[in-house]
Formats: C-alpha cells, sequence, structure tokens
C-alpha cells in the first residue's frame, strides 16, 4: 500500500491523430483525475472510454463548455451519428500510444 511501480501517460488528440495535450501521472492516480486539467484547451467534444464515465467529470467539463461523450455502461445513450461514428476512431489513439 502507498507504493507504486510506474506511471500513466494521459494524451489527448484530434481526429487526424496530432497530439492536443500530454500529462503523466503515477499509476495509483485514477484515470479521470487529470481530464478535465489536460482538457483545458478542448472546445466542444471530447471522446472517451466506457472508463470516463463519471457524472462529476461530465458537468465540470460542461462548466467549460465541453461535452464528454463515451461508451455506455448499462442503459443505451442517445447520441448524434457523428458521435457515434467518431467514438468509432479509437484506433487512432492506440496508433499513437504504438
Amino acid at each position: 500500500m502507498g507504493w507504486f511501480y510506474g506511471f500513466k501517460l494521459h494524451i489527448i488528440i484530434h481526429d487526424q491523430g496530432g497530439i492536443i495535450s500530454v500529462k503523466v501521472t503515477t499509476n495509483n492516480v485514477d484515470d479521470r483525475k487529470p481530464v478535465a486539467e489536460i482538457a483545458d484547451d478542448i472546445r466542444r467534444y471530447l471522446y472517451g472510454d466506457k472508463g470516463y464515465i463519471n457524472s462529476p467529470l461530465e458537468r465540470e467539463l460542461a462548466d467549460k463548455g465541453v461535452t464528454l461523450i463515451t461508451g455506455v455502461k448499462k442503459k443505451p445513450k442517445v447520441m448524434k451519428l457523428w458521435n457515434r461514428l467518431m467514438r468509432r476512431r479509437r484506433f487512432i489513439i492506440k496508433t499513437v500510444f504504438d
């Protein structure tokens, strides 16, 4: 307890794969914690996976004018076609990490 063995890399990229924002945290930091901090330069939409579903985070980003688009965990979420298509482009971030 209290020890960590590594780091996490948090990256925000645009739809072409260019890096917009980067933050490195210790391994014991919750993935959702640095999002609001590194999303300062984001306007309109931010796409993430299911692990970023969090009402307080969504409200904090909404106050900055950013809509968080994530997958769904249980109940169906109504979303625009464009946002569903952009969520499918997750492979871009996997390519940047590789």
